[in-house]
């Protein structure tokens, strides 16, 4: 809990530097690897954070805030993947970074009865503020878990020669 009375803000600020520990060893190479077709690259990942940060999780923040119960559509990163493959690494953590940044000093700017605001997911029905930032963190370490499942895969798993064999990964 934050000293604001809001859940998860502390994890929320915490990403960007746990992703950055986890590919400080990646080269542009790793971070464009993907492990099968279907499946996203440490890139992809970040241009995706980068991407919901601001379209889904800021844009439902500002709703909840400026709005009467609003209604939300559901998000979904599937209709997104041309956009993620597109994307430069790089600039998508900057652009990660910096609106986590700011979107965390607004969070704290919050009172805690902003937590019980409510809204309608047009998917799973009322919602509060408070349950959409434990979500919000629950995908972040999802994400943080996703890269750190393809940075051992990529950098790890065959310099562990015969110690691989007790991995079974599945980035």
């Amino acid at each position: 809990m934050s000293e604001n009375g809001l859940p998860c803000i502390d994890l929320l600020e915490a990403t960007p530097t746990i992703l950055r520990g986890l590919m400080a060893e990646l080269d542009h190479d790793d971070v464009v690897w993907k492990p099968a077709p279907d499946r996203f690259s440490v890139g992809e990942v970040l241009a995706h954070l980068s991407h919901s940060e601001g379209y889904c999780y800021r844009t439902r923040l500002d709703r909840f805030m400026s709005e009467t119960n609003p209604e939300f559509e559901p998000d979904d990163a599937q209709d997104h993947l041309e956009l993620y493959a597109k994307a430069d690494p790089e600039d998508s953590f900057d652009h990660f970074e910096e609106q986590r940044e700011t979107n965390v000093e607004f969070l704290r700017s919050l009172a805690e009865t902003d937590g019980d605001r409510t809204a309608v997911h047009l998917k799973v029905g009322p919602i509060t503020l408070s349950q959409m930032l434990h979500e919000w963190a629950l995908h972040d370490l999802g994400h943080i878990r996703q890269v750190a499942e393809l940075v051992r895969a990529r950098k790890y798993l065959a310099g562990a020669g015969p110690l691989a064999s007790f991995y079974h990964l599945k980035p």
